[in-house]
């Protein structure tokens, strides 16, 4: 019987040249109730995800096909420990698939989001293209950059750290010489005769306590001694680095928080290279690789000392961005912002070239003629 069908449909397929056509082929039609209950059964199929794993993180877990190659691995892996299996939970895909927070933009701030937005691209800009401004149409370049000067040489060209400070500035204290004086301080209080040994009981008699504290449901205190000087407040300087973890865009003079020693202040510090040379260059954002000089107004801290960055949410949260140790109190420290106006060469001949775009008037060319003109490649020439 079996061979008399399978002659038919060798004679059959051998005496028809095209296939019949079906008009109803093509039409979609409602799915019947059965199609829908399995529909529904393999909508509530379960799959293994950690332990530990969100509702919204699961969504985004594994395709159709990676669950294939799962399923096979946990058949390779079924002689294992019981721990290996332990590390993982099963759910239900119907759960996962409908579980969206309906307010996730309950607080979003659009003015906030743009500001970080608008950050974010001048990061990116800056780290191609580093210090690179772009002359402006509305403000003469000589009114803009009245500040900044032209150095020959950023290494060795002289710079008066006294020059053009603002009266504020003697509020602060300096130490004549800082790491000599630290050295002092420190083996003076090492020697000193009868040190508190650990452990003892002593008493303390605090003068001028406010008396929101004494007033206050707290019984509990913590202590700590200060070094002579360390009550004076000076420009500390503190080598960092930044988070292997953390990715924000930081912008200079962006309010954060420092932990530094055993004190802890809200600061808007400043990021610098971290050099020998008695110049060093100002960073407009906090730098996302090697060391770094973050410079703020605090009391002296006297070197070694712990440092630590954290970026304060508006939820009050704190996210670590750097950690690193004092590097000292020097208010003479330069740090130097630089600016560089770059233009579009437009002709080039042997000895002269002619750019575009670098200033937009005659007397912004004749204020910069002094300086030199460079060139990515090195080459310098006078305009």
């Amino acid at each position: 019987w079996y061979q008399r069908r399978v002659r038919e449909a060798v004679v059959s397929t051998q005496s028809t040249g095209e296939c019949p056509i079906d008009e109803m082929d093509g039409e979609q039609t409602w799915p019947t109730e059965e199609e829908l209950m399995e529909a529904e059964n393999e909508k509530k199929s379960r799959r293994k995800v950690p332990k530990g794993t969100s509702s919204y993180q699961a969504v985004w877990m594994m395709s159709d096909e990676e669950d294939d190659e799962d399923d096979e691995d946990d058949d390779a892996m079924s002689d294992g420990s019981e721990e290996s299996r332990e590390d993982f939970e099963e759910v239900d895909s119907e759960s996962v698939s409908g579980t969206t927070e309906p307010d996730y933009d309950l607080h979003f701030d659009e003015e906030t989001e743009l500001a970080e937005l608008k950050k974010f691209r001048e990061a990116n800009e800056h780290e191609a293209f580093p210090d690179e401004l772009d002359t402006p149409l509305d403000t003469p370049a000589r009114v803009r950059f009245q500040k900044y000067r032209g150095l020959k040489s950023f290494r060795t060209s002289p710079w008066d750290a006294k020059e053009n400070l603002p009266l504020d500035y003697a509020r602060i204290s300096q130490l004549e010489n800082f790491n000599n004086i630290r050295k002092f301080i420190v083996k003076s209080h090492v020697t000193k005769e009868k040190p508190v040994k650990k452990g003892a009981y002593i008493s303390l008699y605090i003068a001028d306590v406010p008396l929101s504290i004494i007033n206050s449901e707290c019984t509990a205190m913590t202590v700590f001694g200060l070094f002579p000087y360390e009550q004076k407040m000076s420009v500390q300087h503190s080598v960092v680095q930044r988070h292997s973890q953390c990715d924000l865009v930081v912008k200079g003079k962006e309010q954060i928080l420092a932990q530094v020693g055993f004190r802890r202040y809200l600061v808007r510090p400043i990021y610098s290279q971290h050099t020998k040379s008695n110049k060093h260059k100002l960073e407009r954002f906090m730098p996302k690789t090697g060391s770094f000089v973050a410079s703020y107004y605090v009391p002296i801290t006297l070197t070694p000392s712990p440092v630590i960055l954290f970026k304060v949410e508006e939820d009050g949260s704190v996210t670590l961005l750097s950690t690193g140790s004092t590097l000292s109190c020097d208010p003479d420290r330069v740090i130097c912002k630089r600016a560089v106006l770059s233009g579009h060469p437009l002709k080039i001949n042997k000895r002269t070239a002619t750019v575009r775009y670098l200033f937009h008037n005659r007397e912004d060319i004749a204020y910069f003629r002094p300086l030199e003109v460079r060139t990515k490649h090195g080459r310098r020439r006078h305009r």
